[in-house]
């Protein structure tokens, strides 16, 4: 137990000294039978639990919690989270003064317990005013390994691999959507633990490390989105992976109808992939284990359940519930790392909506460099001649579509002001003078960053969504980051 912990408050706003912190943390731990021991930074409580007996639990049990309150501890906390059930740990992340770090992981003893605590405990507030945030939290396995010669197998990537880190279980490979013999130019390493993992990214991190004579390119892989089993038990559309680019929606409804015919409602095909709809759940699980690993014009198919992502609740945590009324779904479907690495971050793709015309979102550029060679020749382009995926930002799409609709630039008017702790926050409002004497003159979002870049990147993600529901112009898709209140 730390005894000099700086002086905090409970939840009621008193003052209360280290010995009062140290009290009510032996208090929690003879009441629970829970042992307490602090170390690297993090202060475990349990892991295990009293009487516990085998292994501990299976990933998919933690979650991490975040926005607490510094002067809170377990003594407040842990009755909290055990409202969804039995904790089997809960790792405080401390400052050296004796504050926490204002994050936290809890693991429970079941999948279960931690759906349930992220449902009743995310956004809770925990004291007046101040609202936790809980999610679920994995230990990432997944290496991305960028710039591999495009000709190299799986077994020659994955022997590779074995030879130059340690713990690697199997190398996942997707082949070229043009050519079927060679890879996408990188490949996902999974290793046996999360410290393997970052032991193998530690060693090959640096950028002077090479295979086959090729400096490689490496980062932490996004992880899969995990789905409850609940939610997976409804899902009647399967996702078909590894097609050819020239293979038609018409080809593929054709071939998984052949398992029953009128039983696929429709086919969603993007470049080398595709989602197929059907009717009836059943059907769909049974034409699963019929088609995978089937060709369809000479390529071999992987299919399997499509993983359905909640996009109203993304948004919800993005901008506070502005959900566009015309987004045709509210239900998307993703899948595996799909066609582009991870390199540098992967851009919301946005679909744009012009003079009526729905023009399909086209696939993501691969976002990573490349060498400049003195002599290479460079051609002055337009920014306003690319096409709208080779922007990463909301700024850059509103700047573009703006011009594409031939109106001016918007124009952004920033104002701030000052958080209870004296904290400046800014906010952006934007006029876009085209439009600015319809219904809506400006556009400024009801939340406050502190940081300049943020505030413009929410204020023109914000407008985009108004400009979706009032003009029809525009449809986000699910956005990846997760702005902090």
């Amino acid at each position: 137990m730390n005894e000099e912990n700086i002086d905090g408050t409970n939840g009621c706003g008193k003052v209360r000294t280290g010995t009062q912190n140290e009290a009510a943390l032996l208090a929690l731990m003879e009441k629970t039978g829970y042992n307490m021991v602090q170390e690297n930074g993090q202060r475990k409580f349990g892991g295990p639990p009293p009487g516990w007996e085998g292994p501990p639990p299976p990933r998919g049990c933690e979650v991490f919690v975040g926005k607490i309150p510094r002067d809170m501890y377990e003594d407040e906390l842990v009755p909290v989270f055990e409202r969804a059930g039995k904790i089997y740990e809960f790792r405080l992340m401390m400052e050296f003064s004796g504050e926490n770090r204002g994050y936290a992981f809890v693991m429970y003893t079941t999948k279960e317990e931690a759906q349930l605590a992220i449902r009743i405990l995310n956004n809770y507030e925990i004291r007046p005013g101040k609202f936790i945030g809980v999610c679920v939290s994995l230990d990432n396995c997944r290496l991305f390994i960028g710039a591999i010669p495009k000709e190299k197998k799986k077994e020659e990537i994955l022997d590779e691999m074995k030879k130059v880190t340690e713990g690697v279980v199997d190398v996942i490979v997707y082949p070229s959507a043009t050519d079927k013999t060679k890879n996408r130019g990188f490949a996902f390493v999974e290793y046996e633990s999360h410290r393997a993992a970052a032991m193998a990214r530690r060693k090959l991190i640096p950028g002077t490390f090479q295979l086959w004579g090729h400096t490689i390119q490496v980062d932490w892989a996004d992880p899969e989105k995990e789905v409850d089993e609940e939610t997976m038990q409804r899902v009647k559309v399967l996702y078909v992976r590894n097609l050819m680019i020239s293979t038609t929606e018409e080809t593929i409804k054709a071939e998984f109808n052949k398992f029953k015919p009128g039983g696929v409602e429709r086919v969603k095909k993007l470049r080398d992939y595709a989602f197929v709809h059907f009717f009836n759940r059943d059907d769909a699980v049974a034409a699963m284990s019929v088609m995978n690993g089937k060709c369809i014009d000479g390529a071999s198919i992987e299919v399997t359940l499509a993983k359905p992502v909640n996009k109203e609740n993304t948004w919800k945590q993005h901008l506070n519930g502005q959900i566009s009324p015309n987004s045709e779904n509210l239900i998307v479907f993703a899948n595996k790392e799909e066609s582009h690495p991870k390199t540098l971050g992967k851009s919301p793709a946005l679909q744009a909506r012009l003079n009526g015309q729905h023009s399909p979102s086209p696939p993501e550029i691969e976002r990573c460099t490349y060498p400049f060679f003195p002599g290479t020749k460079l051609t002055p382009i337009s920014m306003y001649s690319l096409k709208s995926n080779h922007f990463n930002s909301a700024v850059m799409h509103l700047d573009y579509y703006c011009n594409k609709n031939n109106w001016t630039p918007p124009e952004y008017y920033l104002y701030s002001t000052t958080s209870q702790d004296g904290k400046l926050l800014l906010v952006y409002k934007i006029v876009i003078p085209a439009i600015a004497n319809g219904s809506q003159s400006y556009f400024m979002p009801d939340k406050l960053c502190t940081t300049l870049e943020d505030a413009k990147e929410l204020a023109a993600q914000f407008t985009l969504l108004h400009l979706d529901r009032e003009h029809n112009l525009f449809s986000l898709d699910l956005c990846r980051r997760i702005w902090r209140k």
